[in-house]
């Protein structure tokens, strides 16, 4: 069956922000005085929802705890959000992927606002048909976020394909019955992605364009 839609994650995916999310996760860790994750522990929780994040990075934080180190991630996130980019070619390839009929989606554990503000100021809105966050839906692995944009656009989980960075992007496509492709210049370590046996793992969004060419 053709691919109709695909629905890509943000963070590590479009937007080359893993590295500073890991240290704003750090950041507020040691702000707060708890044990301050590694550099593999603070990358692995990108693209969970917030509050899931914090809690496997820090997993002795008592729960009354999680507001504030939920505030200072905040806090630190904000500061630094302004230096975050996309990755080379992420404009080029979802405007030519639009051209070629794809609906495109998005389905990431930032919140609304923060996708809001990111697509805003890369100028991406008016390319995605559908976008679901992880304060509107069960954050990922969960299969929900990418239902909602399936169900949106009318698509068929035969005719999309689920564009991460991470096993939680992929885990979340395996349970919504949902073909995967894994980007290895994320957050998470190749041999990971490819034990969830995406369709095909790329390096860059230049090969990533070659394979959705002879998938479609």
């Amino acid at each position: 069956m053709s691919v109709r839609l695909l629905v890509f994650d943000w963070d590590g995916t479009l937007a080359d922000s893993t590295d500073i999310i890991a240290g704003v996760l750090q950041s507020a860790c040691r702000d707060l005085g708890c044990p301050v994750p590694d550099d593999e522990a603070a990358r692995h929780v990108i693209g969970l929802g917030l509050a899931d994040a914090l809690r496997h990075a820090a997993p002795t934080l008592q729960q009354d705890e999680i507001p504030r180190l939920s505030a200072l991630y905040r806090h630190h996130y904000l500061a630094r959000e302004p230096e975050i980019e996309l990755f080379e070619g992420a404009h080029d390839l979802l405007a030519r992927l639009a051209r070629r009929g794809h609906l495109l989606g998005i389905a990431t554990g930032k919140t609304r606002a923060g996708l809001d503000r990111a697509l805003a100021r890369h100028e991406l809105a008016a390319l995605f048909h559908a976008t679901r966050c992880a304060d509107e839906s069960p954050p990922k692995p969960d299969p929900a976020m990418l239902v909602h944009v399936m169900s949106a656009l009318d698509v068929l989980a035969a005719e999309t394909i689920m564009i991460g960075d991470t096993t939680h992007d992929l885990e979340m496509a395996r349970r919504a019955g949902v073909r995967s492709i894994a980007m290895a210049h994320g957050a998470h370590a190749a041999e990971k992605l490819r034990a969830l046996q995406p369709v095909g793992l790329v390096q860059s969004l230049r090969e990533l364009d070659e394979l959705l060419v002879r998938l479609s």
